[in-house]
């Protein structure tokens, strides 16, 4: 069975029915405490973002922390990529990038730090793209992972009402023990797996739902950011997401 619940065509359609994809990323983006407290601890000098276009933690990898930075994904459309880098005051030639399918690559070198954010979850086999993913990683390195966690309410909305975007997502993956014993199968020092996030709900191309679908969301969105500012707490049931950081052994 082939191993990808997606191919290039899905990811062709998906960024081009995207705008606005070109953001100034700012300093508090998604995951930054988490990133700089690996970068500070481990003395973090290169990374590569697996998986990452258009960039997004490339581009905050070298804008905040001047990382030697590779960006590689089977999907690269470079004016976008381009734009972004312009877009957050840096040169093209900030960023390597590598297009390529990674189930072929060739590796050449290893990164203090690898990384990818949604990424793990459109693979049927987990454990075959967390090592790919591995293999990366230079002895004493770290491995920074984090994925959606439809298990969660924002699961249910998704399964709903976007059953096609449901359908190209693992959702047995979306375990954090599971992540964990992976990672500890092949040798690594799991420092944290875990839930993230209070809470939160999207739809892909919102705008394209019906308008009751919509008031729906906002609703609910509405009424779960509400209670867990005043509860706050990661969960299962709320959670949005899933991360996982993990060393690998220094040889």
């Amino acid at each position: 069975m082939d191993n990808q619940l997606t191919d290039r065509a899905f990811w062709v359609n998906y960024w081009e029915s995207k705008t606005g994809l070109s953001v100034n990323i700012p300093a508090n983006y998604l995951f930054h405490q988490q990133l700089q407290q690996i970068i500070v601890k481990n003395k973090v000098q290169t990374a590569i973002e697996l998986g990452g276009f258009p960039g997004y933690y490339a581009v905050f990898l070298k804008k905040y922390f001047k990382l030697d930075v590779t960006l590689l994904d089977y999907f690269v459309h470079r004016p976008i990529t381009n734009k972004l880098l312009e877009v957050n005051g840096l040169q093209e030639s900030d960023i390597h990038i590598v297009e390529t399918d990674l189930f072929k690559y060739a590796l050449e070198i290893q990164y203090d730090l690898v990384l990818s954010c949604g990424l793990i979850e459109h693979f049927h086999d987990t454990a075959d793209i967390i090592n790919r993913h591995i293999a990366f990683v230079k002895p004493g390195g770290t491995l920074f992972i984090t994925l959606p966690n439809f298990k969660a309410l924002n699961g249910w909305f998704q399964k709903k009402y976007d059953k096609a975007n449901y359908d190209k997502h693992n959702i047995d993956c979306m375990d954090p023990a599971l992540l964990a014993n992976i990672c500890e199968k092949a040798g690594l020092e799991v420092q944290q797996s875990r839930y993230f996030g209070n809470f939160s709900l999207w739809l892909e191309n919102e705008q394209e739902k019906p308008k009751a679908v919509r008031a729906l969301k906002k609703s609910l969105w509405l009424a779960g950011k509400l209670f867990t500012k005043v509860f706050p707490f990661n969960s299962k049931q709320l959670s949005p997401y899933i991360i996982v950081e993990a060393i690998k052994k220094a040889n």
